[in-house]
């Protein structure tokens, strides 16, 4: 079977799913269209097809040939990706232009549009199709917000019918219509109410924005639909016929509009120098981001809780054609397919995952799960309970090229601009000093001294863990951790914990990330041992205790032997042979 016939079978089946009542919501074969794509490329689209999935050799007998393994993956479930991909923004460019208007008789128009009648042009609309590059955020339930580039193509759809009027005769006079003219005049594209691109009038209008210095918009597709009609009035006089011809004309301006973000990523990063001469590296942006990478051959790199995936924008899978007289939908020849960004359980990690960076800490905005933003027969691996999103990544690494750092943004295309930090980007790193001891002990319990100090200088490390991070501050927080206690430090670097068990006790200094500290410190450990007999008291304690145990055993010792002393041997013997 060609791709012809195959074409053919498929507007059949969705004909047939029309009169039945049915919605066809089966995206095209991979490999069937020319969209830019190979047949790899365009089976990663459609995560939101029904994966039915369908063994090889049916397939063969099918469609008469074999398919790839990437096809056969995306035929039985949904293909993410760990970075935006271009395939969206491919397939739709190429496949907009498939997109034709109806004629002057007939309005074609997705369901959704919102449709204006005037006197003479009906069933007038302007529909956004795509806004590109943009990915769909999906954050929390009922917080999906669109990111678009700030430099990038709005396209969208706009088309009316005109209605002519019929003809009338009364008496001997007779009035006739007839169209002279229609268009769309022109064709603009606002941001909150302001015009950043116009173009003469187009059905199938692509108009290239740049916006900058702006955080989030309200984008208006306008256009500007007119008509002209000739009104012929013929009055028979008998001996001559007057004919009075006169000109109307209508305009309407129609529009759609949609929220979006415009996604101008900036970032500011941290970097510290462990003692081993090891490199510490974090970058902290307000927005979801994928991750960076921290050498020229991009082989390092961090990514963040985000993961990706394409699908078709629904609204577009069928199209309304009306006339005068009737309507009916038919098959759209024209699908827009976006980029999905989501919060993977799969979280962040450092690549290469075996020798490749230490993920050290992570930080931002604690959510509810967005499951409910997914929608049907989309099968990724979403977090299905609350999650942190991760606005700063940290990480410890061997190399580091710091010229070569470059910040990549959930939208296809957008790095971020490397921003200074206002208070620098340096951290010091130090040593910490960490000691245990037991200060004070009996029999039954014991203490110990926990002191914590800078290794260079000898200061006292002062913990509070009271405060968060990000960024900055002047308050430190940390933990030490030692006998199952979480302890913190006070003043002077001290901190005392009471034990009641014998056994070695090995304290542990957990410091507050370097992010929020200059100077900060990396963890050290320290051990004590305590047990009651290292103590004259405790000695004496257990021969005590041991002697209270042993009384019933000597009182039966002393008493057995005095009763064979007053039994004698012959009463306990019998001596007769």
């Amino acid at each position: 079977m060609n791709h012809r016939e195959l074409s053919v079978l498929m507007a059949g089946l969705l004909v047939t799913s029309l009169v039945t009542g049915i919605v066809a919501a089966d995206p095209p074969r991979p490999g069937t269209e020319g969209n830019g794509l190979s047949e790899n490329e365009s089976a990663t689209l459609w995560s939101r097809d029904a994966d039915n999935y369908i063994g090889q050799e049916e397939y063969r007998q099918r469609y008469g040939e074999n398919r790839s393994a990437v096809h056969q993956v995306a035929n039985g479930t949904d293909i993410t990706f760990k970075q935006p991909p271009a395939t969206a923004t491919t397939w739709t460019r190429n496949d907009f232009e498939d997109l034709d208007a109806g004629g002057p008789d007939t309005s074609l128009h997705p369901p959704h549009a919102d449709l204006e009648d005037g006197v003479f042009i009906e069933d007038a609309h302007a529909t956004i199709f795509a806004v590109q590059p943009s990915t769909r955020g999906h954050l929390e339930s009922g917080e999906t917000p669109l990111y678009i580039a700030p430099n990038g193509t709005m396209r969208g759809f706009a088309d009316y019918r005109v209605r002519v009027p019929n003809g009338s005769s009364s008496g001997n006079t007779t009035i006739s219509w007839s169209l002279t003219e229609h268009e769309i005049e022109e064709v603009r594209l606002k941001k909150d109410g302001e015009t950043i691109a116009e173009r003469d009038g187009s059905h199938t209008p692509a108009l290239d924005y740049q916006i900058e210095d702006d955080w989030s918009a309200n984008l208006t597709l306008e256009a500007e639909i007119s008509a002209r009609l000739k009104k012929t009035v013929r009055t028979d006089l008998g001996d001559r016929t007057n004919v009075d011809v006169t000109y109307q004309t209508e305009s309407r301006n129609v529009s759609d509009s949609i929220a979006v973000e415009i996604y101008d990523l900036s970032a500011s990063p941290y970097f510290a120098e462990y003692p081993n001469g090891d490199a510490g590296v974090a970058i902290f942006q307000s927005r979801p981001w994928q991750g960076y990478t921290l050498t020229d051959d991009g082989e390092t790199r961090v990514r963040g809780i985000w993961r990706f995936y394409t699908a078709r924008n629904t609204n577009w899978d069928t199209l309304v054609r009306s006339n005068r007289t009737d309507s009916a939908t038919v098959q759209s020849d024209a699908i827009p397919v976006y980029v999905h960004a989501y919060p993977s359980r799969i979280g962040p990690r450092a690549e290469p995952v075996r020798d490749g960076p230490d993920l050290i800490d992570t930080w931002g905005t604690d959510r509810p799960s967005p499951v409910g933003t997914i929608g049907e027969n989309i099968n990724i691996d979403i977090v299905n309970q609350s999650y942190t999103t991760t606005y700063g990544v940290a990480v410890r690494a061997e190399n580091v090229d710091r010229e070569a750092l470059q910040v990549a943004g959930i939208v296809r295309g957008v790095n971020a601009s490397i921003a200074e930090p206002d208070r620098g980007s340096e951290r010091q790193l130090r040593r910490s000093n960490l000691t245990v001891g037991v200060i004070k002990q009996n029999q039954s319990q014991a203490t110990l001294r926990v002191e914590l100090r800078d290794n260079q200088t000898g200061a006292p490390i002062t913990l509070d863990e009271s405060r968060q991070y990000p960024i900055g501050g002047t308050t430190r927080n940390g933990y030490i951790t030692v006998a199952d206690q979480r302890v913190e430090t006070n003043a002077s670097g001290v901190a005392i914990v009471p034990i009641d068990e014998p056994g070695i006790y090995t304290a542990r200094y957990h410091p507050g990330s370097w992010l929020g500290h200059d100077p900060a410190y990396v963890s050290d450990t320290a051990t004590a041992r305590w047990h009651p007999l290292g103590t004259i008291d405790g000695w004496f304690a257990f021969l005590v205790e041991v002697g209270w145990q042993l009384i019933p055993f000597i009182v039966m010792f002393y008493a057995g032997r005095h009763l064979l002393r007053m039994l004698g041997p012959d009463d306990i013997f019998d001596s007769n042979p």
